[in-house]
């Protein structure tokens, strides 16, 4: 009797949502346990994209696609480009490092999380998330190390979840008092959800657990009882229906081993007859049958489960327990006949084997799985879905379901991704390797142009200034002396040259009024015209000049903050042509150390492929050898099992050979269940 796996969901959570539950906030309380499907469920961001590159990373993720979320994100944490969302980006990178199995590099992720005093819901999450991945490695003292960071519960059902994976843990290390102790609170609180429709998956798995850490720690009285109400409850789905017939399978072998034989057949009898543990029940109803000395009870049940494929070791028990039962009943020819045809067929079957082992030792297991599950991304989550074509295929159902051959390929299967993505990398150097070159020649194709722009700009900039310096002393003088002339129009500007020509006429004309004979003088004085009024001109144009002084004077502040206005943005242009020109002379000086950076770092990187690829070609042929030595083992493993049936055939048929008439109180030779 042992405890089951984590549920179906929880095992096969899908990288978005593994990851998705590490992220700062408000996310959803959780996944787990939600539904049995690889479907995503909906998270939330925390809060607003603040950088760019942040949601770069986030649509990948969304996505599904975390090799190119890994890389977006790795690139932009080393340029320091996610400032704003520095510990999410840590909690997500960390998410996704525990999909690819990197649990030392995701644990020092969060333990960095935890130095540098992120939130606590952060910290205790990803803890969680990494003790459930540790365990389903098969490390449990690093799983629970991880549970015991854990400083205050979960949110949601990840509360539920992490006390069952804290008993499963403890049950991995034998501590199975402990478990029985937690799994105790967790059944206690699940009890007070009402009816049993009404609770969640995971307090059947919970009860469960319970049940058998309490009989595997000699608290068999408790134990009983609670394996035997799951057994007996009504179940809503097929999750549900599966676990309680695991359930039955329990109690009824241990029954059996017990030397309870009637209990065992009470209990057998609730197991599906098509369900996963159909073939164990059929196998030990069959046996408890024969413990109670009746064994035409038993021929049913095993012919049942001898006509079924012969893959499962059950199916083949009941190759030989089928004559047994037969032999028993004193039809001695049927038992002969039934055991020289299980002794065919197992040689058959072991025939059939060889050419399996042959098959996977040339290679055509691992390059049927790759071509028949076809993978475009790397991830801890992808499962096997049709077998290779390969010789009796049905064979390696036994070992394909492995837990170690799963992970196995998986890692096989990320080191082809990265094979393929490694040979694309080298080839997109080469493309920037001939970018970086392209650039350079344009660049020394055009300096001399730029050159010759630059000093024709150098010497505009400098008449420009000189310009600006005018203006500005110009403007200055007129804000001083509060003078609108110098702010006037080109109609302004014109009226003022008519009445300074007009004031030198006027001026020229009252020299002719009142002449001064120069001493010595023979030249008479030019009369003025006879009908100009030079008194009246005078105040006619002392009265224009005084009513454009007036207008200057009203539009002197619009014009002077106008003028003030286009200075500033003269200045502001200045100030960026100078920049642009700063900018210019130090690309001439800086650009060819720019390009020859460029060109080092497309060196170094050709260098660290060119290094890669053949270590990541080297661990992907070790990898295929020990995935096909795990393959033949469980194989050789399926022929050992089925010579030792053999063996007992071939003795049972020997025994009756021998005894052609054996006395009716004489015992029979039985299979070793």
């Amino acid at each position: 009797m042992r405890a089951p796996a984590m549920p179906a969901r929880a095992r096969r959570l899908p990288v978005c949502a593994l990851a998705a539950g590490l992220l700062l906030g408000a996310l959803v309380a959780g996944p787990a346990l939600a539904a049995a499907s690889d479907e995503t469920p909906p998270v939330a961001v925390p809060r607003a994209v603040q950088d760019l590159p942040w949601g770069d990373s986030l649509f990948w993720f969304f996505q599904d696609r975390p090799f190119d979320a890994l890389s977006s994100l790795m690139v932009n944490q080393h340029f320091g480009r996610m400032a704003h969302h520095a510990d999410e980006a840590e909690v997500l990178r960390g998410g996704l490092l525990l999909t690819y199995g990197m649990h030392e590099e995701a644990g020092r992720v969060f333990e960095q999380l935890i130095a540098r005093q992120a939130a606590r819901p952060v910290r205790d999450r990803a803890w969680y998330y990494l003790a459930r991945i540790r365990y389903q490695r098969d490390r449990a003292d690093e799983a629970w190390q991880a549970l015991q960071h854990i400083e205050a519960a979960l949110a949601g059902p990840l509360e539920e979840d992490r006390q069952l994976l804290a008993a499963q843990v403890q049950m991995a290390r034998g501590d199975f008092a402990g478990a029985a102790q937690t799994l105790d609170a967790l059944t206690q609180a699940q009890a007070q959800a009402g009816p049993f429709w009404r609770r969640s998956a995971v307090s059947r798995f919970a009860r469960y657990n319970l049940g058998v850490a309490l009989v595997r720690s000699g608290q068999t009285a408790r134990g009983g009882p609670l394996l035997e109400a799951l057994a007996t409850e009504p179940a809503a789905d097929e999750e549900a229906r599966a676990l309680r017939d695991q359930a039955n399978v329990a109690l009824g072998f241990s029954a059996l081993q017990q030397g309870r034989p009637a209990e065992a057949r009470r209990v057998l009898e609730r197991v599906r007859l098509n369900g996963p543990q159909s073939n164990k029940a059929l196998l030990g109803f069959g046996w408890a049958a024969a413990s109670l000395k009746k064994p035409d009870q038993a021929l049913v049940p095993w012919a049942e489960l001898a006509g079924r494929p012969g893959t499962d070791a059950a199916a083949l028990e009941a190759r030989i327990a089928l004559p047994y039962a037969y032999n028993e009943l004193g039809a001695g020819r049927r038992a002969l006949a039934l055991y020289e045809s299980a002794i065919a067929e197992f040689d058959a079957e072991s025939r059939r084997l060889d050419e399996s082992i042959a098959a996977v030792g040339r290679g055509r297991l691992i390059q049927g799985l790759v071509e028949r599950n076809p993978s475009a991304d790397m991830g801890w989550f992808q499962s096997l879905a049709t077998l290779p074509e390969v010789p009796h295929a049905a064979h390696l159902v036994p070992v394909l379901a492995g837990h170690e051959f799963q992970e196995g390929f998986k890692n096989y299967r990320d080191l082809l991704f990265l094979e393929r993505h490694l040979a694309q990398w080298q080839e997109q150097l080469g493309v920037y390797g001939a970018m970086v070159d392209t650039r350079r020649q344009a660049f020394a194709q055009r300096l001399p142009a730029v050159r010759e722009a630059e000093q024709a700009q150098g010497r505009g900039l400098a008449q420009l200034s000189a310009r600006r310096d005018a203006l500005a002393q110009s403007l200055s003088q007129s804000a001083t002396q509060a003078d609108g002339r110098a702010f006037a129009d080109e109609r302004e500007a014109g009226l003022l040259q008519r009445i300074a020509r007009v004031q030198a006429v006027l001026e020229r004309l009252s020299a002719v009024d009142t002449p001064k004979a120069a001493p010595g003088a023979d030249t008479a004085p030019t009369a003025p015209a006879p009908d100009l009024d030079l008194a009246a001109t005078r105040e006619r144009l002392r009265l224009a000049a005084g009513a454009l002084a007036w207008d200057l004077a009203q539009a002197l502040p619009a014009r002077r903050w106008e003028a003030t206005k286009g200075l500033q943005a003269a200045e502001a242009g200045l100030a960026e042509a100078r920049a642009l020109d700063a900018d210019l002379a130090r690309a001439q000086r800086e650009e060819p150390a720019r390009f020859d950076a460029f060109a080092a770092r497309l060196s170094a990187l050709e260098q660290r492929l060119r290094a890669l690829q053949p270590r990541v070609a080297a661990l992907k042929t070790r990898l295929q050898q020990s995935l096909q030595a795990q393959a033949v083992a469980a194989l050789q493993a399926q022929k050992d099992r089925l010579a030792g049936y053999s063996a007992q055939a071939r003795f049972a048929v020997a025994q009756l050979h021998d005894h052609a008439q054996p006395p009716k109180d004489a015992p029979h030779a039985a299979p070793n269940p």
